[in-house]
């Protein structure tokens, strides 16, 4: 095998053979398809060779489809974590667009299949669903632009901190449970001692204060209970 750049053409002697082992009779350009395979009377079965995964071969993959519903794409196997992880999301976008998945190992014309056509039919997560759906009600007003890079977003647990930074900041070091009943945030006392942003520091056994850094905080990102709010994502910790 030279050990040039591939050319689609490569693929199709090892792409033909695995086919026509199978029962199919197998002929090249037939219309728009690479392609075409046909046995007893069942729909054709139709590949689209590549020498590499790109935006056009799933378009053309998808095109193909309006012929058969048995429409593989081909590219040739390479090597490497590289390779190894665009087969894996690549295996996952077929099966998302009910298209089947083969590769080509040139040096000897091994023909893997990846993934075979087949309806698409998503799992739900009931565990995500729900962890989307409590954040959503924890989280007081929009303070997030869609869009907005995922650094420094405002989120339920964030407002949480601000609130018993603002009570801190109002009344000085104060026992956890008169910041939870202030704030209103039940789990004070494990917010501040995690203390994931590093805003509050434990100054007796049950009693906290606020760190410098989080009464930057507090000026930063304003009141999260509907106060001034700097616009922005400024990230703080």
């Amino acid at each position: 095998m030279s050990t040039s750049k591939p050319r689609e053409t490569d693929l199709y002697p090892p792409v033909k053979a695995l086919l026509e082992s199978q029962g199919y009779t197998v002929k090249g350009e037939i219309g728009p398809a690479d392609i075409m395979a046909v046995r007893d009377g069942e729909d054709p079965v139709v590949v689209e060779l590549k020498t590499g995964f790109s935006l056009s071969l799933f378009h053309q993959g998808i095109e193909r489809q309006a012929i058969t519903d048995a429409v593989y794409i081909a590219v040739p196997r390479g090597t490497g974590r590289m390779f190894q992880r665009a087969i894996a999301a690549n295996t996952s976008l077929c099966r998302r667009l009910g298209l089947g998945l083969m590769t080509v190992r040139l040096k000897d014309g091994l023909v893997e299949v990846h993934a075979d056509p087949a309806p698409y039919k998503p799992r739900k997560s009931a565990i995500k669903k729900s962890r989307l759906l409590r954040e959503f009600a924890k989280r007081t007003g929009d303070p997030n632009a869609g869009g907005a890079t995922r650094q420094g977003l405002m989120t339920a647990y964030r407002q949480d901190a601000l609130r018993c930074a603002r009570v801190l900041s109002q009344l000085g070091p104060t026992k956890a449970a008169h910041v939870a009943k202030a704030s209103g945030v039940e789990k004070a006392r494990a917010l501040m001692a995690v203390n994931h942003y590093g805003w509050f520091e434990r100054v007796e056994t049950g009693i906290y204060g606020l760190c410098a850094k989080g009464a930057e905080a507090l000026a930063l990102l304003g009141d999260p209970d509907g106060g001034d709010q700097p616009s922005g994502s400024t990230d703080i910790g």
